[in-house]
């Protein structure tokens, strides 16, 4: 009990989270034996982090950098207008499909709001959609950046959990697609209700032809690290190796954008990123040792068991603790956390490993739009200067809609393991 209000109180004093869970843990560590166990402190920390497929997330994030610098953005979102865009609300529908493409690149939901925020929301705003409406739409689609691989979250689930990365980024691009889907019906829907504009006309095929071919290189990215990580070709560290040396490529040769100082500035965001990252991981270490000296994953299993054995019991309870505890704390402080609290209960009910992490992963990514302190909400708001409130608002159908297929994918195993048995990574 210490403990918790230990991090707690450390949080809501504004202690960044990492350590606010690495005093936790120092205080956890004496009181379970004075000072003697503090020792074991630097050792944690450090086992924390000596994980090899770890090295994958700067590799991801640089790699996203680079193409987001060198102009693929614009490439993307041309892409997307010429193919939907003849519907009512075409932008919309653009901004949803466009964080598809832009999935494959960077991984990551803020990054995905805080391109779209700058360059398709002020295009939205001028063709006549509400700014709250186009931020709630940059929203709901930005989660698709970490549902579809590559996701940072995924490498770290996997990493932590001993779960292949590769099947839980194959068990990704199904949800990922699903969601684009329904929320583009969801736009279709509430059409006439939000007095979506128009499309003057639709592209011919000329013009999408044009635009895809220019788009190939962009394009090429995803079709290199999903390809070479579920063909078995490479790992996910060598894949995101590999990816950063195409990015390199296609914005020194082919576009000829990069510059020596735009790429230190790059190398700069990712260290930072990772920064913040790594310490979470690292003094978490001294968290879960001490969770697990304590058996606390063990009696929290009890105790849910001992409500109910039910498997779709259990299932719901782990995704309503993961949504309510992801309104108000970072969702990779909450994965480090939990995940070693929550995954023996999943293997009691018969969960799938992979399954399971699929269950954690969208979750998580949708606590990334909830309020009140979504990320996502917070970059969309700053970098549009909506109000969190009109945006959080609008957002409510895309909300409802993403919470149910979790449900879905959560209580339907076939349909979330149907590409990783196809695979060979499930059962």
């Amino acid at each position: 009990m210490i403990v918790a209000i230990c991090f707690v109180t450390l949080v809501l004093f504004g202690m960044p989270i990492g350590f606010a869970i690495g005093l936790a843990g120092v205080v956890g560590l004496i009181d379970m034996g004075g000072t003697q166990f503090l020792q074991i402190g630097p050792s944690k920390i450090f086992n924390g982090l000596n994980i090899f497929p770890f090295l994958a997330m700067p590799f991801f994030i640089l790699a996203g950098e680079i193409m987001n610098d060198i102009g693929i953005t614009s490439r993307l979102v041309k892409l997307a207008q010429v193919l939907v865009g003849r519907f009512r609300g075409g932008l919309a529908h653009t901004n949803m499909l466009a964080s598809v493409f832009f999935a494959g690149l960077t991984g990551s939901a803020t990054a995905d709001a805080a391109a779209f925020g700058r360059t398709l929301v002020p295009a939205m705003v001028k063709e006549g959609y509400d700014r709250d409406y186009a931020c709630a739409v940059t929203a709901a689609g930005s989660i698709i950046g970490p549902t579809i691989p590559p996701s940072g979250l995924m490498v770290v689930y996997g990493s932590l959990m001993g779960v292949s990365i590769a099947g839980l980024f194959a068990a990704g691009v199904l949800p990922g697609l699903v969601i684009c889907v329904v929320c583009m019906a969801v736009i279709a829907i509430g059409g006439k209700r939000e007095n979506l504009p128009k499309a003057i006309r639709g592209a011919s095929p000329r013009e999408i032809w044009d635009t895809f071919v220019s788009s190939l290189t962009a394009l090429a990215m995803p079709v290199i690290i999903l390809g070479g990580i579920l063909g078995g070709i490479v790992t996910p560290t060598e894949a995101a190796s590999i990816a950063v040396a195409y990015a390199l490529f296609i914005g020194i040769f082919v576009y000829r954008t990069l510059t020596f100082k735009g790429f230190y500035g790059m190398l700069v965001r990712t260290a930072r990123i990772m920064g913040v990252i790594f310490v979470i991981i690292a003094f978490a270490g001294i968290l879960g040792w001490w969770m697990s000296f304590e058996r606390i994953p063990q009696l929290i299993a009890e105790t849910v068991l001992g409500l109910s054995d039910n498997r779709y019991a259990v299932i719901a309870i782990i995704i309503g603790l993961l949504l309510v505890v992801g309104m108000v704390m970072d969702i990779t402080a909450i994965l480090i956390i939990l995940a070693p609290v929550l995954v023996p209960l999943t293997e009691q009910v018969g969960l799938e490993p992979i399954h399971a992490g699929i269950i954690f992963v969208l979750a998580l990514n949708i606590s990334l739009m909830t309020p009140p302190v979504g990320a996502c909400l917070f970059v969309l708001s700053s970098v549009t200067g909506e109000k969190l409130e009109r945006i959080s608002i609008k957002l409510m159908p895309f909300l409802i809609a993403e919470i149910a297929i979790l449900f879905a994918f959560a209580f339907w195993e076939d349909a979330a393991l149907w590409l990783p048995r196809l695979l060979g990574y499930a059962q």
